[in-house]
């Protein structure tokens, strides 16, 4: 197994495999289509309310944030039911619709999840 992140505005290639939109809330432009996604873990993005505190303060005060946000994922099935998820797949593909490729949410998520026994690829 093996787990990897990028856009969901980037085009879907074959090496993705399974594709897994880690957002809280569907990212706006993009259609379900062009998505192609497989799986929709919605429960598994931050809160509502840190991700609306986050938002107020971006990139500020991200070593905040990621805490926080693993503090969530520590208790959250829905985070250990994507762990299960890379066992079944060769490769799992995080989607998010953050600009910012490597301060978001699925960054954090792509470390929790390799702290957590799973291979990660950047």
């Amino acid at each position: 197994m093996a787990f990897t992140m990028k856009r969901v505005y980037d085009p879907p290639v074959a090496s993705d495999g399974y594709r897994v939109l880690v957002d809280r809330l569907w990212p706006r432009g993009i259609s379900k289509e062009r998505a192609e996604l497989d799986g929709w873990a919605k429960d598994v993005a931050p809160s509502p309310e840190l991700r609306t505190e986050w938002h107020h303060a971006a990139g500020e005060r991200f070593d905040e944030f990621a805490a926080r946000y693993r503090v969530e994922l520590d208790g959250n099935p829905a985070a250990e039911a994507l762990l299960a998820t890379g066992r079944e797949h060769e490769r799992v593909t995080l989607l998010f619709g953050a600009r910012d490729e490597r301060v978001n949410h699925a960054a954090v998520l792509l470390d929790w999840l390799g702290d957590h026994g799973a291979d990660v690829a950047r």
